[in-house]
């Protein structure tokens, strides 16, 4: 998530770091037709991963603090790329100090499985800026708890399957909740074997967020553990696995993915920005079901195809890595600090959106969430 904000560009050094992907193209897709999904029926619901296939989903440009959500803009993305969306993304930062109800209510009517990236960030939700008032500490001193036990309880009203990722992307250096802010590398005193400040102090922000909401009665959340694809700066103490607070705390596994977003950093294929961290995440739990969370890349034809680059993907996604059981594109366009834009959405040239409509098109893909009785 988080790219282009005020110009800011998102994921920088960690894309910049690795290289591209190898694929086949996907035979035999053909362009679906979107068609009207129910809401989930009555009574205590939760998600079923599919098996053998996975759900398509997507961030549709939402705004500056990716939460503008709109019918529109929705029915607008799943009419140019031939299919409904079982999950549609969008953030709710802490800076807004609400509760994101109305949206909620609109993707289940729309047949939707809402994914909220919960952010503790402040305004102006720029990137590389150190910790604001929603600091780690401040978090475990209480000092936020209200806030928390009213979106917990907004939550519970909603009563509907949700999944939020909070805190996402902690293994990166650019967010003001990264470890990287808080002791990063010190060793934890008197810890064998050694345990290290930073990762340390996010588990214990995060079990204390969801072990508040929980307390408040919203079972109807489904948690999600949110890293980066490659961890930024590469040392021992930064590994996503460090970060992870435990099974009882998480109940998805989530990854962002991206190729080339800027024209500063070199072309990247699918495989080589995505082999060694599936690995990893993998073995982080080896239960969890595993997402895509955010995925992407930019339309630079002097240093690559995107086209082909999308039906690589796919390819992989479906073939190589089976653990994954839904992948959210981010549709997103961004001018950067040096006047050149960022283009990742999917119709940033027809190449691309036909190798992306293709792709969706096969029935591998779900355009709609299964629930059942919790």
């Amino acid at each position: 998530m988080m790219a282009g904000r005020s110009g800011v560009q998102r994921r920088s050094l960690a894309v910049a770091l690795l290289g591209c992907c190898l694929l086949l193209v996907m035979a035999g897709c053909r362009q679906a037709e979107r068609r009207k999904v129910a809401p989930p029926p009555g009574g205590p619901q939760t998600v079923v991963w599919p098996e053998g296939k996975a759900y398509t989903g997507a961030y549709v440009d939402f705004g500056e603090a990716e939460d503008k959500v709109t019918l529109e803009a929705i029915e607008q993305f799943e009419k140019m790329v031939g299919k409904h969306q079982a999950i549609i993304a969008f953030s709710s930062f802490w800076g807004e100090q609400s509760f994101p109800m109305k949206k909620l209510e609109m993707l289940s009517r729309h047949g939707s499985l809402p994914l909220v990236f919960w952010s503790p960030w402040d305004k102006p939700y720029d990137e590389h800026r150190p910790p604001d008032r929603f600091n780690l500490h401040a978090i475990l001193a209480g000092k936020w708890d209200r806030y928390i036990d009213r979106w917990a309880d907004s939550a519970k009203a909603y009563g509907k399957p949700m999944l939020v990722s909070w805190g996402l992307e902690m293994n990166g250096n650019w967010f003001p909740w990264s470890g990287y802010y808080y002791g990063a590398g010190n060793v934890v005193p008197g810890s064998s074997p050694p345990r290290y400040e930073g990762p340390e102090l996010y588990k214990r922000a995060y079990k204390h967020v969801v072990d508040r909401v929980r307390a408040r009665g919203a079972t109807n959340i489904l948690w999600g553990f949110h890293v980066n694809h490659t961890t930024y700066p590469v040392t021992p103490w930064n590994k996503m696995a460090l970060y992870y607070p435990g099974p009882k705390y998480v109940d998805w596994l989530g990854i962002s993915i991206y190729g080339m977003q800027t024209n500063k950093q070199g072309w990247c294929q699918f495989p080589d920005v995505t082999e060694t961290a599936y690995k990893d995440l993998a073995a982080v739990d080896l239960t969890k079901p595993m997402v895509i969370a955010e995925w992407g890349v930019g339309e630079f034809p002097n240093n690559g195809n995107k086209a082909e680059w999308l039906k690589l993907a796919f390819n992989f996604i479906q073939h190589r890595y089976p653990r994954f059981k839904a992948a959210v594109y981010w549709h997103e366009r961004w001018q950067n600090a040096d006047k050149s834009y960022s283009n990742l959405r999917i119709n940033s040239s027809p190449e691309a959106l036909q190798a992306y409509r293709d792709a969706i098109a096969s029935p591998y893909w779900l355009d709609q969430p299964i629930y059942k009785p919790r």
